[in-house]
């Protein structure tokens, strides 16, 4: 299923049959991505939805007197990464996942045209108190091999 979601889809069900559920993930198997060539466009409809005007996003003069000199992208970005850089049937998308706690280092940020790669797997997987938790890593790098961010989460799934 090497296809992304699309962005503006918003039957978040459609493709519910062909995601993983609890059986079929597999601690330390690689989970397939998808590169994502980052757009300005992208950038701004982003920070427009979660209110950040910051003028490192959207004013090329003052990011170009800025320590990035030039424009770049929030750091929260890797949330839309997430799902640009991951086929509709990867266990996150599932309706009723929960995230129940995570924690993201950002190292560079990403910037407009930059070409995202994301290595992401299951750590482990348990059951606590009839729920069904996985733990997983996300590292995202740009086209020349750079970390953007890494983080480590843990969801509660739905089934």
């Amino acid at each position: 299923m090497s296809q992304p979601l699309h962005l503006t889809e918003k039957d978040f069900w459609k493709h519910q049959s062909v995601r993983k559920i609890w059986d079929q993930i597999v601690p330390g198997e690689p989970i397939e991505t998808l590169p994502h060539t980052l757009s300005l466009e992208e950038i701004h409809r982003y920070c427009r939805a979660v209110g950040d005007l910051n003028p490192l996003y959207f004013d090329e003069a003052h990011a170009r007197k800025s320590p990035y000199k030039g424009l770049i992208a929030p750091p929260t970005i890797h949330i839309l990464l997430m799902f640009t850089c991951t086929p509709i049937d990867y266990y996150m998308r599932a309706p009723g996942t929960i995230n129940a706690g995570q924690s993201w280092s950002y190292n560079i940020p990403a910037r407009p045209g930059d070409t995202i790669t994301l290595h992401a797997r299951a750590l482990d997987k348990f059951i606590r108190k009839d729920r069904l938790f996985v733990i997983h890593d996300n590292v995202f790098f740009n086209q020349h091999s750079q970390v953007i961010c890494s983080g480590r989460g843990w969801t509660i799934r739905p089934e």
